[in-house]
């Protein structure tokens, strides 16, 4: 079968692969639409910490099963699906109370064996497969797995109806995850990216502020100043360097930060808001089938506007491109699908 490998840092080729050989308790499903995620970019630079070249790349999917295996029992073959790309031992405390996410042992696409999901067919366990109506575009379906990130962020920070949120960067997880924080009941929403393009999207998914921070050095009082005050929570999904701080100034007394972006290097802390104020900085890491199930339902629900996500739509063939377009911001690209 065809797939698509990042070879080395920056190269990215399509090449056949060996088609996967399902087990018992696993289906297999012939991929339609796979995502380019942000952590894919770090595997494309090759700083990923654990994701390493050469890779079948990808963990975001949607397809229809073609194959299941004799133990399978839920997934029927011609289902459309889509998978939350991790499973764990099984046997740990973190997998007996359904965080899989914390299992020492947790499996995800693109390591060890497991393929990642940008081939023409992807195998997955029963237990990590979503179906989903035949009427949900494949294209649409593909984003439950980063709006899970932003629905998981959201459920961390215990945002409440009414609270005053900002999301600092605006890519398709910051994009996604004010979408969350929508849902969730937030009512000032601020968004900051140094991208205008990025922020005229964050409009159109609801955000009531916004801000581009692009050379300004004290744009954490410039954001109160335009939102009115200070913000109840605030979700980072951008890894620049002392934007930990930065997010902590933004809260008020007792407010909840939230890491969600994926971070390369060392943050300066500032304690003396942490116990001075009460501040609270949480990590949020993946998602929970709950989330999952939760990101599937907005979905159907309309409440995700697909053409303020996905900007870009490109065969297998020229999944090169759509690694670069992402990688350099070129032509104003956000989410970027690849097709089979």
């Amino acid at each position: 079968m065809k797939a698509v490998i990042v070879e080395s840092a920056y190269t990215v080729v399509v090449k056949n692969v060996s088609k996967p050989v399902i087990g018992e308790h696993e289906v297999l499903i012939k991929v339609k639409t796979a995502g380019i995620c942000g952590s894919d970019i770090h595997t494309y630079k090759g700083i990923h910490p654990f994701r390493k070249p050469p890779v079948v790349i990808g963990h975001e999917v949607s397809g229809e099963v073609v194959e299941v295996g004799s133990r399978t029992s839920k997934v029927k073959v011609g289902d459309h699906v889509t998978v939350e790309p991790q499973y764990g031992c099984g046997k740990c405390e973190p997998c007996f109370t359904g965080r899989i996410h914390y299992c020492a042992n947790r499996s995800a696409p693109g390591i060890g064996n497991w393929y990642g999901t940008m081939a023409e067919y992807f195998a997955a366990p029963e237990e990590c497969v979503f179906v989903v109506p035949k009427t949900m575009d494949y294209q649409l379906s593909v984003l439950a797995e980063p709006l899970a990130v932003g629905v998981h962020a959201v459920r961390k920070a215990d945002l409440r109806v009414g609270e005053r949120v900002a999301i600092l960067g605006a890519g398709p997880i910051g994009l996604l995850t004010l979408s969350a924080a929508k849902a969730a009941g937030a009512t000032v929403l601020m968004a900051t990216d140094v991208l205008d393009y990025a922020l005229e999207h964050a409009v159109k998914l609801g955000a009531t502020h916004t801000l581009n921070i692009r050379g300004r050095d004290n744009w954490a009082i410039d954001a109160k100043k335009i939102a009115g005050g200070e913000f109840d929570k605030v979700f980072v999904a951008a890894g620049a360097p002392g934007i930990i701080n930065q997010a902590l100034s933004l809260l008020r007394k007792g407010g909840r930060a939230v890491a969600v972006a994926m971070f390369h290097g060392e943050q300066p802390l500032d304690v003396i808001q942490l116990q001075g104020m009460e501040k609270e900085l949480i990590g949020s890491f993946t998602y929970m089938r709950e989330d999952t199930r939760t990101a599937i339902d907005l979905l159907l629900a309309g409440s995700i506007p697909f053409e303020s996500i996905v900007s870009h739509v490109l065969p297998y063939s020229e999944a090169d491109k759509g690694f670069r377009l992402v990688d350099k911001k070129e032509d104003q690209s956000m989410k970027v699908l690849i097709t089979f």
